[in-house]
């Protein structure tokens, strides 16, 4: 939907003056005052064109969203990128042309009395007479930037996540574990889990990942500020109790903007009863906020949930220690999933993980090679998927799978349906990006980055990886850099990535830095090898040739 705000109807005015640059606002091209283009982005020239269209007033975060991306569900992180695109164009090093205004917006100190024909020799004379005044500018809003430092400190700057629908938000926080002795972690987070799953699968919330909600485990609940940084409506706590063959489950429901309680109850049952009571947490939660969900209880046992604690526990093991050890892990704990219920998703869906895994990184090749390791993970997602086919997860797997095979249609596919019935798995979300960017479809790759980071404030790194790709493929390598220099630590995979980045701006010893960083963990990588992996796969037009064009740049041999 449309949500183009009053505030930012353009003005009449075809050329906005800006410090010895015009900025014309039909075509939205920025150039000199000699009359040369200066290349720009098209989202920043989007962003740029709002703040023309109000030359000298403060145009809000939300405005400029609602204007440049109204249909999309972004952070304030696309934004931040084309803001500082627009100051890197125009030299703004300062922040004077573009000024932040903080907890208001943006403002474009511009003239559009100024307009003239960009060819004009008038023009680079008016460009001296406004340099003249930068530096009182510049001195002014350096005193007033630092008294207003100290006033809001160093969170001013961080805004809150942009709303993508007009749906109530909710984030599910960790539940306790209060279960003694051995039963303590039996089930780990599976209340929480699930409870997000079928919420974002409803449509009934716009639901917060489990990456960001569970940023709070351990810490006490302040629920203003955990709904400031989320930017949700509702919080959903509580704890989970096992003793015996008994499980306690507790929960409450608090409105994120005041701390108030709406709703609070306690569940005694039997631990096969863990998918039911889930069930009717959310079915309660539904009815007080939302709308009301019409669908029959599921299916549960003791031995469907004993399945989905070994298949919880294989997946710790992999997120601890992604190697081909972990992966060694998960598949036994996958199959005594199987074993305690052979007709539950679980254990298959951590199989095809676990096989899936071995193909991409090579591990385990005395037993099985790539092509046989890709054929096992189909098999064991496919079942997963005739026993559960509305699992996102298993659909998800099935999505990778397909696409290590290079069946990318299958995998866009697949992937659809993974987010259909999870869209609040970050994970998904930009795991889907791989066949976008492999067949060319960029802008909806960086479309989906961007929907992830808004329903996972707190994302991880590896989303800043993926958008560097992106924006390598755009052909904007220094958005591109930007991004991955966003990360907090550079992820060892990462460096490949890194070092096509600097081979594409010219930057030729850093690109060989960062490839010799990538081999030491990699020393078997060669432009044949890339080629032949890849080669199926990578279909968009010239961008495998281009890469393997930066990769000699930075050094990788034949």
């Amino acid at each position: 939907m449309s949500r183009k705000a009053p505030e930012i109807d353009p003005k009449s005015a075809e050329m906005i003056s800006v410090d010895g640059f015009v900025f014309l606002t039909k075509s939205k091209e920025l150039r000199t005052v000699e009359g040369k283009a200066v290349n720009l982005r098209s989202q920043s020239a989007e962003v740029l064109s709002v703040l023309a269209a109000r030359p000298g007033e403060i145009v809000s975060k939300d405005a400029l969203m609602q204007a440049v991306w109204p249909d999309t569900f972004v952070t304030d992180d696309s934004l931040t990128q084309c803001i500082a695109d627009i100051r890197r164009a125009l030299g703004d090093d300062a922040h004077v042309i573009v000024e932040t205004v903080p907890k208001r917006g943006y403002r474009l100190n511009a003239d559009p009395s100024d307009a003239a024909d960009p060819n004009a020799a008038a023009g680079t004379e008016r460009a001296k007479t406004r340099s003249s005044r930068r530096g009182f500018i510049l001195a002014a809003i350096v005193l007033v930037a630092a008294a207003i430092g100290a006033y809001y400190g160093a969170e001013i700057w961080r805004a809150a996540p942009v709303r993508s629908t007009d749906m109530p938000r909710i984030a599910v926080l960790p539940f306790d574990d209060m279960s003694a002795g051995g039963d303590r972690g039996y089930l780990g987070d599976a209340v929480a889990e699930g409870i997000i799953t079928e919420l974002s699968r409803s449509k009934t919330y716009a639901v917060i990942a489990r990456n960001s909600s569970f940023k709070y485990r351990d810490q006490p609940v302040d629920t203003r500020q955990i709904g400031d940084e989320l930017g949700v409506d509702y919080l959903l706590e509580g704890s989970q109790q096992k003793i015996g063959d008994r499980l306690k489950v507790t929960a409450q429901l608090l409105n994120a903007h005041d701390g108030s309680h709406l709703w609070a109850n306690t569940y005694n049952r039997e631990i096969g009863d863990l998918f039911v009571v889930q069930e009717e947490i959310i079915r309660t939660l539904a009815d007080r906020v939302g709308r009301r969900i019409e669908r029959p209880l599921p299916q549960s046992g003791a031995a469907q949930v004993s399945a989905l604690r070994y298949h919880l526990m294989g997946i710790a093991e992999i997120r601890k220690d992604n190697s081909a050890a972990g992966s060694e892990l998960l598949r036994q704990f996958s199959l005594k999933a199987i074993e305690a219920d052979p007709n539950a998703q679980f254990g298959y869906i951590g199989l095809a993980w676990s096989y899936r895994f071995d193909a991409v990184f090579g591990w385990h090749e005395q037993e099985h090679d790539r092509d046989e390791a890709l054929k096992r993970a189909a098999e064991y997602a496919d079942k997963a998927i005739l026993l559960a086919p509305d699992d996102a997860e298993a659909h998800h797997v099935r999505a990778r799978i397909h696409t290590e095979a290079g069946e990318i249609e299958q995998a866009l596919a697949r992937f659809d349906q993974a987010i259909a019935l999870n869209p609040s798995n970050s994970n998904i979300l930009v795991g889907s990006t791989d066949p976008l960017l492999y067949v060319g479809r960029i802008d909806e790759a960086i479309d989906r980055i961007e929907q992830a980071k808004g329903v996972d404030p707190f994302h991880p790194d590896w989303f800043h990886w993926q958008m560097g790709w992106a924006l390598w493929e755009k052909y904007d390598c220094e958005a591109a850099l930007t991004a991955m220099r966003k990360m907090s630590r550079i992820l060892s995979g990462a460096y490949r990535m890194l070092a096509g980045i600097h081979a594409c701006l010219g930057n030729e010893r850093e690109a060989k830095e960062a490839l010799a960083v990538f081999l030491q963990n990699s020393p078997g990588e060669s432009i044949s090898k890339e080629r032949r992996e890849w080669e199926k796969i990578w279909t968009a037009p010239g961008s495998l040739e281009r890469w393997i064009g930066h990769m000699r740049i930075a050094g990788l041999p034949e």
